[in-house]
């Protein structure tokens, strides 16, 4: 299983830097400061990974355990390709079979084993073609996917969790019996209707904000395990 990072990694890089002053804003050159500071940022260019939400994932999956097991991954909202590259490991996926399938409107670089469209996610075509890139159905769902922020709390909440709902309508379509879904949502947690409709058809449904997601970010996850099946009629 996956382990969650204790200590940061030794890069070279000081602790504590600073950015020179320039013509950079006070509030750009403070963001710089701290992503160039943060651990997590410092680790992932250790280990290889594209981006320090790698490390979410994991210890997400350290309590949880939710890419255990898992043959075939869907990614929503995949770039950089942090995630995508944990589901390509945890899935043996490769060019030749392929077991992970990827969408993002963002241009992405290839990740091995990984089949990646570049579209949004919305667009009525993107379902089918994540379905028809894997030769079954998902073990697990993971989405990333965050509306761009306004600056607007209940803006920004509302956007981001009507793509949360898109997300779990398309895995409970979508996911193997006993497969899981994980999304991104803000604090405030998902709408109430979202976690009913999550409790019918997952046995269990917690919100999880892992370490690696800043204290002063808003980021949470909504976490679906165990999906129970697709209803069929008689």
């Amino acid at each position: 299983m996956a382990k969650p990072p204790s200590k940061p990694a030794r890069t070279g890089r000081k602790i504590g830097q600073k950015v020179k002053k320039s013509k950079l804003k006070a509030s750009s050159r403070r963001w710089i400061e701290r992503h160039i500071n943060d651990p997590y940022v410092q680790r992932a260019r250790t280990e290889g990974f594209r981006a320090r939400a790698a490390y979410k994932l994991l210890e997400i999956d350290e309590k949880h355990e939710i890419l255990k097991g898992a043959r075939r991954i869907i990614d929503l909202g995949a770039a950089p390709g942090s995630w995508s590259q944990i589901a390509a490991k945890v899935t043996g996926s490769t060019d030749t079979d392929v077991r992970v399938a990827a969408i993002d409107f963002l241009e992405m670089a290839p990740v091995p084993g990984v089949k990646f469209f570049q579209m949004d996610f919305l667009d009525d075509d993107a379902p089918e073609l994540l379905r028809d890139a894997l030769d079954g159905p998902p073990d697990l769902v993971i989405s990333d996917m965050a509306a761009p922020t306004t600056g607007h709390k209940r803006t920004d909440h509302l956007r981001t969790m009507y793509l949360c709902e898109v997300a779990a309508y398309f895995a409970i379509e979508t996911l193997a019996e006993g497969g899981h879904f994980l999304a991104k949502t803000f604090q405030g947690g998902a709408e109430n209707d979202l976690l009913t409709m999550l409790k019918q058809n997952f046995k269990q449904v917690v919100h999880v904000k892992p370490a690696a997601s800043r204290s002063e970010s808003v980021e949470m996850f909504v976490l679906a395990k165990s999906f129970k099946g697709r209803q069929t009629d008689d």
